[in-house]
């Protein structure tokens, strides 16, 4: 299905009926990710899920976003389609995009579900702090104004080097958007949230660790941590059965 929203067509799923469900995919990723949870859930739940601009079918964004330009996309996204106080479900990004929502008061669900969510800015490692101030000097020499023009690609290759491979796939303007979001925080937001909350964690997840999620569940005040063994950052994909069912039951 399709859908313009703020001059954009949006591709998106829409479900079963009930309970009105919507969910947020993750980084670089696209509403296909939740086949199996839609499968599971539609029914009793009305599930949509839209590809984030830039993902999946949906069309990109012409200026990088950031955190609140998602919050208005889902906003907006929500009263084109008709959807009302949904339970909100999101894996990585998608969480950040509903800590952001609910913990600023933007939306009040009923229930959340936290899937491996993104949103708190990781420690980093001594290698990862080191590789960053080794970028940023190269960047810095690079970028002077007398050797700009003779620097070539050199930008880029070092952009290829010291950047991950989701910055390294995106197009420029996904890039900048990935700088602004990993670099947004949103921990004091979390004892805002004040409906029941579901997370739903890789025990070796190094993409948002478990640690991440132990901070969530301490942060916001009704909220459970529900760890698949064995599982990574895309935890209810690897274990679909153990996450259907713990879902299932929280959805009612």
């Amino acid at each position: 299905m399709q859908v313009t929203v703020d001059g954009l067509k949006i591709e998106y799923t829409d479900t079963g009926s009930g309970i009105p469900l919507l969910l947020l995919h993750g980084w670089g990723s696209s509403s296909a990710v939740y086949a199996g949870v839609i499968a599971a859930l539609s029914d009793r739940c009305r599930c949509v899920a839209p590809d984030f601009p830039g993902c999946g079918g949906s069309e990109t964004m012409k200026t990088p976003w950031t955190i609140d330009d998602y919050c208005t996309f889902v906003l907006h996204f929500m009263a084109a389609v008709g959807l009302d106080q949904p339970i909100l479900c999101g894996h990585s990004h998608g969480g950040r995009v509903i800590m952001k929502l609910a913990g600023s008061g933007l939306l009040h669900p009923p229930k959340i579900v936290f899937l491996d969510a993104a949103g708190l800015i990781p420690v980093k490692t001594p290698r990862q702090k080191r590789r960053a101030k080794e970028f940023k000097t190269i960047k810095k020499m690079l970028t002077l104004p007398g050797i700009r023009r003779f620097s070539g690609g050199l930008l880029e290759k070092a952009r290829r080097h010291y950047g991950s491979a989701d910055y390294n796939a995106a197009p420029e303007v996904l890039r900048k958007t990935m700088v602004s979001l990993v670099n947004t925080d949103l921990r004091e937001l979390l004892p805002n949230i004040s409906c029941p909350t579901l997370l739903i964690w890789g025990e070796n997840d190094t993409a948002t660790p478990l640690s991440d999620a132990k901070i969530i569940e301490s942060m916001v005040p009704d909220a459970g941590l529900c760890v698949l063994k064995g599982t990574g950052h895309f935890s209810f994909c690897e274990r679909p059965y153990e996450a259907h069912a713990i879902l299932q039951s929280f959805i009612r």
